[in-house]
């Protein structure tokens, strides 16, 4: 069977089952990394990538569910030569220091700037609660986000 997804702009067919998780579709079917196997329960959140605008668990999304939407990772917000806004404030603040975080990280910063474009720091603290950073790098990654949304 195959499922037509959406991803980083580009239609692709894939061929795992329905019930696969999105995460193994990107990584081993997809060649796309940016998104980690962290928990594999949706507690972590280094596996978040974007459905639409939303940011999700891609570890414990199935691929049934995101047949023919829209999905972005890592990879389709910049690129190591041009980085993007969230990237670029990431970098400017030195917030990655393990960096297997960071990936989710990002996305669900990108989720919070295209709902909030301009958040206060309660908002996002709230929006990257549900992201675990084991290095203690929480107060970097806040100042880059709201870095970020200065821009």
């Amino acid at each position: 069977m195959t499922i037509r997804i959406e991803v980083n702009g580009r239609a692709r067919d894939v061929t795992s089952e329905g019930d696969t998780p999105l995460l193994y579709v990107l990584r081993d079917e997809l060649a796309l990394n940016g998104a980690k196997y962290g928990c594999g329960l949706g507690q972590c959140g280094a596996c978040t990538v974007l459905v639409g605008d939303e940011a999700v668990f891609s570890c414990v999304t199935p691929l049934s569910m995101v047949a023919g939407t829209r999905i972005t990772t890592l990879e389709g917000l910049g690129s190591a030569r041009e980085p993007g806004r969230v990237q670029r404030a990431f970098i400017a603040e030195q917030a990655a220091q393990c960096g297997f975080c960071i990936p989710g990280m990002i996305v669900r910063a990108e989720a919070l700037l295209r709902a909030h474009p301009h958040p206060d720091e309660k908002q996002v603290r709230e929006a990257l609660h549900p992201h675990l950073c084991r290095c203690g790098t929480h107060m970097r990654i806040l100042r880059a986000v709201m870095k970020a949304a200065r821009t």
